[in-house]
């Protein structure tokens, strides 16, 4: 059976570095973007990451012409008592890594296979306990 092409195939997740690279047109990021348009992807990133992503020296068209490729999910109450539960059962404490454990929540929620693109690739291993591919951009 052939999946609809309507039908994702699977999520691309950015975290922050993942989506400051997007935004700076890196070519590894890029190279990931193209790719999971061409494989019909979902590609997404948390809300609670636009945080660490907004500063005054970025460029604000480019952020957000590369926002309006891809969803930016929610930190609903479901999202943030998952990532709560995440840091528990990592041993992690909320203050340091809370941002990490939305998006690793907001990554196991969404249709698999999911890829994430991260600076903290132990970080976010360590929070989705090996349930998504963790890759060091």
């Amino acid at each position: 059976m052939t999946r609809s092409p309507a039908t994702p195939g699977g999520t691309l997740v950015l975290d922050s570095e993942g989506l400051a690279k997007a935004v700076l047109r890196d070519r590894t990021v890029t190279g990931w973007l193209t790719l999971a348009r061409a494989d019909d992807l979902r590609v997404i990133t948390s809300a609670a990451t636009l945080v660490e992503v907004v500063h005054p020296r970025i460029n604000r068209p480019a952020l957000e012409w590369t926002l309006s490729r891809l969803v930016v999910e929610p930190v609903t109450e479901s999202i943030a008592r998952h990532a709560a539960t995440l840091l528990a059962d990592a041993g992690l404490h909320g203050h340091k890594y809370a941002i990490d454990a939305m998006l690793s929540a907001t990554a196991l929620a969404a249709p698999g296979p999911v890829t994430v693109l991260t600076s903290d690739p132990e970080d976010l291993a360590r929070l989705c306990t090996g349930r998504v591919t963790v890759v060091k951009v």
